[in-house]
């Protein structure tokens, strides 16, 4: 049996298991704020096609190296919700800026979160052909 590791360490692809150790998916994106050791949860997608489902931090119930279990039987991890995208960030201009740059770009969206795992990469490592990021 391998020993317990932190939320910090999953990584996409890693395999996730049900509470009887049958494989349900694969990580696809880890949710949380490292700087502060606020782990929300995990997006898993059950398949190289499959709409990725959100599995709250409360439902993961042990991480090992390359696997997450969870506390949640097959039945419970189909009925979880699709997962959903957070809201992107907002940059605000700073007060200095002119009122016509200000009134130009007053709120910048980016989208600039590591890890979400593109198709090419999902089929990748579903087939066991990734290498490690």
């Amino acid at each position: 049996m391998a020993d317990p590791v932190s939320w910090f360490l999953i990584e996409p692809g890693w395999r996730v298991v049900d509470a009887d150790g049958n494989d349900v998916g694969r990580v696809e994106e880890v949710l949380g704020d490292s700087s502060v050791d606020i782990f929300d949860g995990l997006s898993v997608a059950s398949g190289i096609f499959a709409r990725p489902r959100y599995v709250p931090a409360e439902q993961v119930g042990e991480i090992v190296e390359g696997t997450v279990k969870l506390a949640l039987d097959r039945q419970a991890v189909e009925q979880l919700g699709e997962f959903e995208e957070p809201a992107v960030q907002e940059q605000i201009e700073p007060v200095g800026a002119s009122r016509l740059t200000r009134l130009e770009q007053r709120v910048i969206p980016t989208d600039d979160r590591p890890g979400q795992v593109g198709i090419v990469r999902r089929a990748l490592e579903w087939l066991g052909l990734a290498g490690k990021r």
